[in-house]
């Protein structure tokens, strides 16, 4: 959604008053395709040759969602959402190159039609959903043990929705193992000064 200039720890568009460096609840450092640390504050490590990537998020989906009637399970339980790693393959670029991420949330079957609806007007937040109900046909062989995030329980009558997830960067990165990367943590994601209900006009 927005890039920032080498080096830069702040954002023009969707954030005045940024820094990108402490303003995340708690981030990801990568070496090698390794995981080295999970810090709160990475301004000791920041490098003039950095470049940030503000991607959407589908978080940012949930409150039209919910003002909808459609129950976010993982809020209701006060966890993370799921995370899966799936068979599908991302697009690569240069030496990036890996599968995606997703997210799933159960949803009544009567309701699907509408959270489909729904999210397709944001795009740029991940939009519809790329499976339903099927999560083995995209590699996912148990819905109890998400690779990211805190499983959730189904009830009869729900499917499961998966909808495309900002950790995709991350399994790219500890697939393609680049020497040094920082993203967010799973689930712990900037808070912009754009609300979500503006970014349908924003994008």
């Amino acid at each position: 959604m927005e890039v920032a200039d080498a080096g830069s720890k702040r954002l023009q568009t969707f954030a005045q008053d940024v820094d990108l460096a402490t303003d995340f609840p708690k981030y990801r450092v990568y070496q090698n395709g390794e995981l080295v640390s999970e810090p709160t504050d990475v301004t000791d490590i920041w490098r003039g040759d950095l470049v940030s990537f503000l991607i959407g998020c589908s978080f940012s989906f949930e409150a039209a969602l919910i003002a909808a009637g459609i129950e976010m399970r993982h809020i209701t339980m006060k966890r993370n959402v799921p995370m899966y790693k799936t068979n599908i393959k991302a697009k690569s670029a240069g030496q990036f190159h890996g599968n995606y991420v997703v997210s799933m949330r159960p949803i009544p079957e009567e309701q699907v039609v509408k959270a489909i609806t729904i999210t397709e007007r944001l795009p740029q937040v991940h939009g519809t959903p790329i499976q339903i109900g099927d999560p083995e046909r995209i590699g996912i062989q148990n819905l109890d043990q998400p690779d990211f995030g805190d499983a959730v329980e189904i009830y009869p009558g729900e499917v499961p929705v998966f909808w495309a997830c900002g950790v995709t960067p991350q399994a790219v990165v500890m697939e393609s193992k680049p020497e040094f990367v920082i993203t967010h943590a799973p689930g712990h994601m900037l808070v912009t000064d754009i609300r979500d209900n503006q970014l349908a006009d924003i994008l």
